[in-house]
């Protein structure tokens, strides 16, 4: 006997007014649909499908590995959709089928495991989850005889009693394979929509009194998104659970509430985020680092005793001891050694920086490789294009450039070496030189009378 799962994520979800899936949206930066899929693998299930339907390879796309995929070609309702999945499963008469709904990033797998075993535990043909909601506006309500469910009733069918019920259907179920596919194979389409719909099969079975009930979910946990504000609800939900698992490990955040985490980032005990923080991606940050206030870091490595603040840091490998900002920007494939610093108004792409070197402020620098223990002066500009192909330029160790100097790449300088400040150096420095291009300095004695003078006259 197989527990087999059904996520149901066909729709198109009209309310967000998008034409991507709904179940593609990111909450903490992974799609809707990966949350929900992995809370359903996390529970044990021994088989998992999606059936898909607008935007199919997006929603694909965004799955965790190991679930599989089945179209649902027309979308003729959500029992429509199980049944599809149910042919691709094959027999399933001896298994155990969860069916969930593909928009509920929240539900976490210790949910889904206590309602399999309270379904395992007991003799229904259908066990459904339901949260007891504050306010139920909107929900189907749980009309229950004791442990058994005699009905779901909608509001727009509910009568002033039944809406006071506070118990509300999620649209998560666990069924008895052989069960369901005889009673999805008699439901009919005999409504507005000419749609099939699960919940006439959960009425079928309650009128035999075969649906039991679990009412243990938290109403966020099963909060579905269907709009931009319930996006953003679950968004910060989901990074509240984030923040707080990562307070428990041993990260300090001055304001959890305006520190954003995705669920992708590593840190590591001592980590410190001020207010603004935004780790994103592939990111992961080593012990006793610092980062923000008002920060973007994303798909990037920082090792341990860094401080990053005001700045934005994209596709970097930071090692440890370094110092970047404020107002930094470093873009993918800026490597920074040991004890390298970047400073306020510079901008790095692609570019390595050998240990204990420093820019400390107001330069670009693109396509170069800067040995260890070199400065570049304020104003710095490598120049790496020339309209038609980017060039390297390689700076050596222990080199001074002299502020405001453009390095007009292709061009090496070696080490050891100085540029005199205002410089553009067009051609190799050798090791120990100093290159100084710039034209000589001209003085004119006497300059300020005679322009007083010649104001003078043209006032009379």
């Amino acid at each position: 006997m197989s527990v087999r799962a059904i996520v149901l994520a066909a729709g198109k979800g009209t309310r967000m007014r998008s034409d991507r899936s709904k179940v593609v949206f990111p909450v903490a930066g992974r799609p809707i649909i990966w949350w929900v899929a992995a809370a359903v693998m996390d529970a044990g299930v021994d088989e998992v499908i999606v059936v898909v339907g607008h935007g199919g390879e997006d929603v694909e796309a965004a799955l965790p590995d190991g679930v599989m995929t089945v179209v649902q070609d027309q979308q003729l309702g959500t029992a429509h959709a199980a049944t599809t999945a149910l042919a691709a499963m094959g027999d399933t008469s001896d298994d155990t089928v969860l069916v969930i709904p593909g928009d509920s990033p929240l539900i976490t797998a210790d949910t889904l495991r206590n309602l399999l075993a309270e379904h395992a535990d007991g003799d229904a043909r259908c066990t459904l989850l339901t949260a007891v909601a504050p306010d139920p506006t909107g929900y189907g309500r749980v009309i229950r005889v004791g442990d058994r469910v005699r009905g779901i009733v909608e509001e727009d069918d509910a009568d002033e009693a039944q809406r006071e019920i506070q118990e509300v259907a999620v649209s998560t179920y666990v069924f008895e394979g052989a069960g369901l596919v005889e009673t999805l194979a008699d439901i009919g389409n005999d409504n507005e929509q000419g749609e099939y719909y699960l919940p006439d099969a959960i009425a079928a079975m309650a009128s035999e009194g075969g649906v039991a009930a679990v009412a243990g979910a938290d109403p966020q946990e099963v909060q579905g998104v269907n709009t931009h504000e319930q996006l953003a609800a679950a968004d910060a939900a989901m990074r509240r659970r984030i923040n707080a698992e990562w307070m428990e490990a041993g990260v300090w955040m001055q304001d959890p509430a305006s520190v954003y985490v995705d669920a992708s980032v590593r840190l590591t005990a001592g980590v410190r985020l001020y207010s603004g923080t935004h780790l994103e991606g592939d990111t992961s940050v080593g012990s006793d680092s610092e980062i923000g206030p008002n920060t973007v870091v994303r798909d990037s490595q920082i090792g341990s005793g860094c401080k990053v603040w005001f700045s934005v840091v994209r596709g970097a490998e930071i090692a440890d001891g370094v110092e970047i900002g404020p107002y930094a920007s470093l873009r993918p494939g800026t490597l920074m050694a040991d004890s390298t610093k970047v400073g306020t108004f510079v901008e790095i792409k692609a570019t390595s920086l050998g240990k204990g070197s420093k820019v400390p402020h107001l330069s670009y620098i693109g396509d170069a490789s800067i040995g260890e223990g070199s400065n570049i002066g304020a104003g710095t500009i490598t120049c790496n294009y020339d309209g038609f192909k980017k060039h390297r330029t390689v700076i050596g160790d222990r080199v001074f450039i002299g502020s405001d100097t453009m390095l007009v790449a292709p061009v090496e300088i070696g080490d050891d070496a100085y540029t005199g400040a205002g410089s553009v150096i067009t051609k190799d420095v050798a090791e120990g030189a100093l290159a100084v291009e710039r034209s000589s300095q001209k003085e004119l004695p006497g300059y300020a009378e005679r322009r007083a003078r010649l104001a003078e006259s043209e006032g009379e």
